[in-house]
This record gives C-alpha cells, structure tokens and sequence, in this order.
C-alpha cells in the first residue's frame, strides 16, 4: 500500500509536468489512471505484490526507450530507495554502473573512448556522485566541477553512474574493476588520476581503494589525488529517521512523493549509519535493528593527496550545533574524518581541509567558492616536480 500511493502520487505529479521545482501535489490520480491505481491497491490487499505492480505502472515512463526528460532522476531515486530489491528481483529499472561523459556511455575500448573524448588528454578526474543522484546531477545551477576543471586546469572529466541502493561494498568493487578498464584502454598515456566523491560516493570511492589494493589493480599507480565533498565518512546521524530520503527526494515534484518512505531504505541507505565500506562490515548484521559502530577501521591510501570539503549551513563552524547539523544532513566531523578513536580517525592534513559557511549539502556542487578550492588544491598539484 505505501509504495502503491507513492508510485501513484510520483504518477500524478508526472502527469501535471510542473516543471522541476514547481509545486507539487500529493492528491490521488484521477480517471483511467486512478482506476489502475485503485486496482493495484485492491491486489496488494489480496497477495502483497504492490511493490512490481506498482513499478510496472510507471515502466512506460521510465523503461530505456522514454523521452520523458525527468525519466533519469526517478530512475535514480527508485535505485537510490529500491535499488537492492530492484538488483534481486531483475527488474529493468535496475541502473548497471557504467561510465559516462556528457551523459552517454562510453564504451570501454581505446577506438571507443577515443571516438567519444577526442579531446582527452593525459589528466583523468572521475566524478563519483552521491545517493539516489546520478552523473546528471553533477551539473546544478549551471555549473558542474568536472567541466569547470576542463576548461581551467585542463582535467578530462569522466562520470561514473552507479545504483546506489546497493551496499557501499558492492559498488567499491565494481568500481575498482572498471576503473581498472577505463585506464587500461584511456587513448592517452595517463599523467595522473583524480577522483572526486560527494556524499555517498565518497565512500564508494573508499571502498573501491581498498578492493583495488586487494586485488592489485595497476589504476592505483596512476592515483594522485581524492577529493571528498560532504562525504560522512563516519556516518550520517540522519539516516536512522530516513531524513536523508526527505531531503533529497522533496527538492522536486517528480520525486517528493518518496517522502513517504522513511522506514524503506535500502541497503545503501542504511549503509549510511556508520560509514560501512567493507562486506565484513554489514555481514551478518540485521540493517534495520539499531545496533554500534563495527566498521573495520580503513585508512586512506599512503602516497595519495585525500581532500575534504565540509558545509556548514551557518555562517560559522563553532558551537555544537553547527558541528552536528553540518551541511544539514553530514555533521562536520565526519565530513572532515576527524573521530575520538585514533584508529578510526582519517590522516587528512589541516591545509587539505576545507569549511565552506552557509552551504548546505546540495550546494557543494553548485558552490563557486567549492570550486575555488578545488582548482587552489589542483593548481598546487601542477606546480609541484612530478611524483617518482
């Protein structure tokens, strides 16, 4: 019943086309659309499958052949919420990782990648994007890091488009493999490799350092530098209540219907508690019972530049409060990696660290003064002799 009301209502709001910060409606479908609703509705009472019946209500609009141009953002909130059930149950709407550039998939050979950036040059930044997002979302505002790097510093932006209702642990290791592809077959000798997390995908990009190392990929030897923006690194407080969901999902009419959900969370989601990066880390753990910190503490990679971008949403970084609330929804010492237990607490240098007042999680990547740290810490990068 509840995931039939918020595929209906999303249904609605689709209908109106109120543009994607228009206003919103949460009033039931009407005419032949309602009559399906209602009749899923009535099937879920009897058998208990509104989740698929309710999915496939919407699969014209969201199936790979639609037009629709808020098709990509549902899809990724669906994933973001459902992703791990979607992943299980085979449904088409699951999203497979892959990179992109310029919102089409590369395809992952010299003649492919050389045909689609026949610009490339031998400085490689990734972009790894955050929960129920995609590479999309990376351009807000009119501005997106990775083509602001392009234009200045001369980086080649690559963006990587995962599910992130999958575990954290998933998706580090099926980045790790085909970021080992991507360099493999780039049609330039590599120079160096940049990657850039925000939220989530921050520690997407953990995990995938550690399973690399696990498993010896060469891309490693190409790592310069990683940069976390708003990355809760030790946790989100805010998941146990699903306010991670609101947040996100209310910012446009398409997707506020999902702020129904705050007790269907998916494994990324809860993922988000702690900071999990590892399988040994949820393994054998019930996802939904409220249970302490038992992460396998992982350190930042030795030899590599890490970054840290925090928002707080007041004008100054002091007090209590701005340390907890953070950029709304990351409390400030985990953005930062700073912890009580020394061996949890990440060796992020203080001249690598960066506070920007009155930015809420959203706005790092919209924010100008993120970017002008971002190219600060980038320039130094190109100034310095080359790494033996």
């Amino acid at each position: 019943m509840l995931v039939t009301r918020l595929v209906e209502t999303m249904h609605h709001n689709i209908a109106r086309r109120p543009g994607p910060l228009g206003t919103a409606t949460f009033a039931p479908t009407r005419g032949i659309t309602g009559l399906v609703y209602n009749s899923v509705r009535g099937v879920t009472r009897l058998v208990g499958t509104g989740l698929d019946l309710s999915l496939a209500a919407v699969q014209p609009l969201l199936g790979a052949g639609s037009s629709w141009r808020g098709r990509e953002t549902v899809v990724a909130v669906l994933n973001g919420v459902l992703g791990d059930y979607l992943e299980s149950s085979g449904n088409p709407l699951a999203i497979a990782m892959q990179f992109r550039h310029d919102g089409a998939a590369l395809r992952l050979s010299r003649e492919g990648l050389a045909g689609a950036l026949p610009q490339a040059s031998g400085k490689v930044v990734v972009l790894v994007h955050g929960l129920c997002m995609s590479d999309r979302k990376w351009t807000r505002r009119g501005h997106d890091h990775g083509q602001a790097l392009a234009r200045d510093i001369g980086y080649t932006p690559v963006y990587l488009r995962y599910n992130s209702g999958l575990h954290i642990s998933t998706n580090g290791r099926q980045f790790a493999a085909l970021l080992e592809a991507l360099i493999r077959h780039w049609p330039v000798p590599v120079e160096g490799l940049l990657i850039i997390g925000h939220s989530m995908g921050g520690l997407v990009v953990r995990s995938a350092v550690h399973y690399a190392r696990r498993s010896r990929r060469s891309w490693l030897g190409h790592l310069r530098r990683l940069i976390f923006i708003g990355t809760p690194h030790h946790g989100a407080p805010l998941e146990r209540g699903g306010a991670w969901v609101n947040v996100l999902f209310g910012a446009s009419p398409y997707t506020v219907a999902f702020t129904h959900l705050g007790r269907v969370r998916s494994a990324g989601i809860t993922d988000l508690r702690h900071g999990n990066l590892l399988d040994d880390d949820w393994d054998s753990v019930d996802r939904f019972v409220p249970h302490p910190d038992r992460r396998r503490a992982v350190p930042l990679p030795q030899g590599v530049q890490c970054c840290a971008i925090a928002g707080v949403t007041g004008r100054s970084a002091d007090g209590v409060r701005a340390r907890l609330i953070g950029d709304g929804l990351v409390p400030l010492a985990s953005a930062l990696g700073r912890h009580h237990d020394a061996k949890r607490r990440l060796a992020i240098a203080d001249e690598n660290q960066w506070i920007g007042r009155r930015i809420g999680h959203l706005q790092l990547l919209s924010s100008r003064r993120v970017y002008r740290q971002l190219r600060r810490w980038l320039e130094a990068d190109a100034s310095a002799p080359p790494r033996k």
